[in-house]
């Protein structure tokens, strides 16, 4: 893993102690080492990591050729210069067309086993089409993208390098981008040095808004691990009409407006918030989890009204502050001719 820059290697070992680790007598220290980094990146063994591989997804990760158009790429809607999203409420598709969402995260997808908000595709290769082939979205059908992508020479000459008797196939382009994707991890933030055991790395705000995450405010019953998600699936009462998760899994009347949870990683990079975008700042998100909110049968029950005075919520603020690093400045690649 020496390719990567120091503080973006660290990955999968600990998923960490979960729900109700903010009981009384569980010192804070102790309770941080639930959200440690993980020291590796996990790689399926179907699709395993080479440089070369994380190359060449780069390469078409950022390449507008990708798209029907040439006029998007995968940065359109995933931008690394706002934590690995988009700036905007929902995304916008080919032709300016507005979707339905707000843009997900990229940032730690290599620790998902599902993907998309509602949770429709297996891998990250699957998921890795669906963008590219949606006609709403880059509107290109993966036979013609390997055409394309067959008649430019120095993408044939990348290709038959890291995928050897094989070439420009739909799989392998999906292989690249997916790999690429999964090098994609969120900065060492002042937290992380914290359970690292540095003490002045966070502020005493911050560490009481850990006590709070993790007890009183119940932040920790989805945002657990080192990734901050449990990566299942929660009606937390949004006022919305998107039926989310109940899509694809239909006889479970809990999946109504079911979503995701997101990590929280490099959070402060990555405003608006929820899946609809709907929420424009984290005074906003902490407020509305204050309210309960809207109650339906739907309703997670782990949704329940907070009692939070100013200064818990100003600590509770500072804490998921914490866990925003440096910015990491990601090279734009020099792409095939």
């Amino acid at each position: 893993m020496a390719c990567f820059p120091a503080r973006i290697a660290y990955f999968l070992v600990v998923f960490g102690v979960i729900a109700g680790l903010g009981a009384v007598g569980v010192r804070a220290d102790q309770l941080a080492s639930a959200y440690k980094r993980p020291e590796s990146i996990p790689f399926p063994a179907n699709n395993p990591y080479t440089p070369e591989k994380a190359a060449l997804g780069k390469m078409l990760y950022f390449d507008p050729r990708v798209s029907n158009g040439q006029n998007m790429n995968c940065a359109s809607c995933h931008n690394p210069s706002f934590g690995w999203e988009a700036p905007l409420p929902r995304a916008i598709g080919s032709q300016n067309t507005p979707l339905g969402r707000h843009a997900p995260t990229v940032l730690n997808q290599a620790w998902s086993d599902e993907f998309f908000w509602d949770g429709r595709s297996k891998t990250l290769e699957d998921q890795a089409a669906g963008p590219i082939e949606a006609d709403v979205e880059m509107n290109m059908p993966l036979p013609k993208l390997v055409e394309r992508l067959s008649g430019i020479e120095d993408y044939v000459t990348w290709f038959n390098k890291v995928f050897p008797n094989k070439g420009v196939t739909e799989k392998t382009i999906l292989q690249a981008i997916a790999t690429y994707e999964r090098t994609v991890v969120s900065s060492y933030a002042p937290f992380d040095a914290w359970v690292d055991g540095d003490k002045t790395a966070i502020s005493e705000s911050a560490k009481r808004g850990f006590k709070l995450f993790t007890g009183k405010a119940r932040c920790a019953d989805c945002h657990s691990g080192w990734n901050f998600t449990d990566n299942k699936y929660h009606d937390i009462g949004l006022p919305s009409e998107d039926i989310g998760r109940a899509a694809i899994d239909k006889g479970n009347p809990k999946a109504k407006h079911a979503f995701k949870t997101p990590g929280l990683r490099d959070l402060t990079q990555r405003m608006p918030f929820m899946h609809d975008g709907s929420v424009a700042d984290l005074y906003d998100v902490v407020a509305h989890y204050a309210s309960g909110g809207v109650q339906r049968p739907s309703l997670s029950p782990l949704m329940k009204p907070l009692d939070l005075d100013q200064n818990e919520i100003e600590d509770l603020i500072a804490f998921m502050k914490s866990l925003t690093g440096e910015k990491a400045v990601v090279a734009l690649p020099i792409l095939p001719n």
